[in-house]
């Protein structure tokens, strides 16, 4: 009988290197006791593992404090690998290198005209891999994997990117297959609204929760659901729809179909034209939180109008899952209590007050780099340990 059966102490020892591997290396480093506690393995056993793992060059340990005692902190090797994301935006196209010791090694960002055409987008995103790569000083063969994140749902069953306010004559593209053919590396894809989840709980304003709702608001309004510290995204890829609550029944016709969607009284198209009578010209919603910020009446109105509409999309969100908190992200988030601060009232009045009270509501830390870091973490989250070990 093979020694490695499934139940025999090779096959256990594997799994347990893999369950630590997969501790460190989704949070980017850890004292041995958080390993232990995270794991639930004896801290010998974490002991033990470590040492084998240091021994191999697999991961790295340092001195540390932890609770003002001395600790030793544990994260994988920087030679261990390279990951790679690449973030397509309404006006922009971002792309980071880092390595699986959660340091980003390069990062840029350059502005991508909505109507460009999704071949010219993919040349743009397939010279800056190049570059940044060369920037960090890595072969293309380091690199273990792509995260890419684009601005409509993904259909689980095809790989094809479904109907797309943001980037409309990409609808039908394959995103995933697109990159990995003109890379010759694997490419993972999510939509802009679950990596802006994962970003921010590895990187953000969600690390050490393993419940929580990131909410994008930017020309629609998307969010991405963290349950038990996994991303859930549904059978079909579209779990975390919010925009499209039915808010008022006799609203706005909705590009979905339905009226009075929360994306049709919260998106920046409908928040910029109740504005444009006073601000002629060219207005984004950053201007309008900038304005805001400056004290103009009408942009805080028209803003705290909108946390009033999005709270009572959360306070749904809030009953449904009773996450432990919601997690702000797009332009509007940068108008801080202005937009908050309904929000919160909205969860109060409308959700079940025991779920209203464990919840936050606070806003992202990671700003507009939220959904390529996500890319990255999406690549350290499906990769599997067998390309570490």
């Amino acid at each position: 009988m093979s020694t490695d059966t499934p139940g025999s102490q090779s096959s256990l020892h594997r799994a347990n290197l893999e369950r630590v591997l997969r501790a460190v290396r989704m949070a980017g480093s850890l004292t041995q006791a958080e390993i232990a506690r995270g794991t639930g393995l004896s801290a010998a056993t974490v002991s033990n593992i470590v040492r084998e793992l240091k021994e191999s060059g697999t991961v790295v340990v340092a001195d540390t404090s932890s609770g003002g005692r001395r600790a030793r902190s544990v994260s994988l090797s920087g030679d261990a690998g390279i990951v790679v994301g690449v973030d397509f935006g309404h006006t922009h196209l971002r792309v980071a290198v880092g390595n699986l010791a959660h340091r980003v090694l390069a990062e840029e960002s350059e502005p991508l005209d909505v109507d460009v055409s999704a071949q010219q987008g993919f040349d743009r995103a397939e010279r800056m891999v190049e570059r940044l790569l060369g920037q960090a000083g890595f072969p293309a063969d380091k690199v273990i994997g792509v995260g890419l994140g684009v601005p409509g749902p993904i259909d689980v069953e095809t790989g094809a990117l479904g109907s797309t306010a943001i980037l409309p004559g990409w609808t039908g593209v394959m995103p995933g297959q697109e990159l990995s053919g003109r890379l010759g590396m694997p490419v993972h894809v999510d939509n802009d609204a679950n990596l802006g989840a994962l970003g921010e709980l590895v990187w953000g304003a969600g690390r050490g929760l393993g419940d929580l709702a990131y909410i994008k608001v930017a020309s629609g309004v998307g969010s991405g659901l963290v349950i038990n510290n996994q991303i859930y995204r549904g059978p079909g890829g579209t779990a975390g729809e919010i925009g499209h609550i039915v808010l008022d029944e006799a609203g706005p016709v909705c590009r979905c179909g339905n009226r009075g969607c929360l994306e049709t009284f919260v998106g920046s198209r409908y928040l910029l034209n109740l504005l444009n009578a006073n601000h002629p010209g060219d207005l984004s919603l950053s201007k309008v939180v900038q304005l805001a910020q400056q004290g103009d009446l009408g942009c805080r109105r028209v803003i705290a109008d909108a946390g009033r509409q999005i709270g009572m999309g959360v306070a749904t969100l809030c009953n449904l899952l009773n996450p432990r908190r919601v997690i702000l992200g797009g332009d509007l988030a940068e108008a801080g209590d202005l937009v908050l601060s309904p929000i919160r009232d909205s969860v109060a009045r409308y959700a079940i007050p025991s779920a209203a009270r464990q919840l936050s509501v606070v806003p992202g830390t990671l700003g507009g780099r939220a959904e390529v870091l996500g890319a990255l973490a999406l690549v350290m989250s499906e990769m599997g340990e067998s390309g570490v070990l």
